[in-house]
């Protein structure tokens, strides 16, 4: 088995988590160690989806009512975290210029 994959968070990523309950925040942390760390790429039917490009992130990752915007960088082993938004309660981020 290869060896766990870095979580790095961008900042507008840490402000979207410390902006949830505790309980939500617990759940999503949780999550993110439990499926990104090993096989970020790894798409599943109701997980993660590879995002159609053009688009700010590569993949996006289903907690619940939440939605986790991510790249995963292979040559740094790392999974950089950009986004947890609430499904339906914001438009989602548009792709940048």
């Amino acid at each position: 088995m290869s060896a766990p994959y870095e979580i790095c968070y961008a900042e507008e990523a840490e402000e979207d988590i410390r902006g949830l309950r505790a309980f939500d925040q617990n759940k999503v942390m949780d999550e993110i160690e439990a499926h990104l760390t090993l096989q970020p790429t790894q798409e599943s039917k109701s997980r993660i989806k590879a995002v159609s490009q053009p688009f700010w992130s590569q993949y996006r990752f289903r907690v619940d009512d939440f939605r986790v915007y991510f790249d995963v960088a292979e040559e740094e082993h790392a999974v950089n975290i950009l986004r947890v938004l609430k499904k339906g309660s914001a438009p989602t981020p548009q792709a940048l210029s």
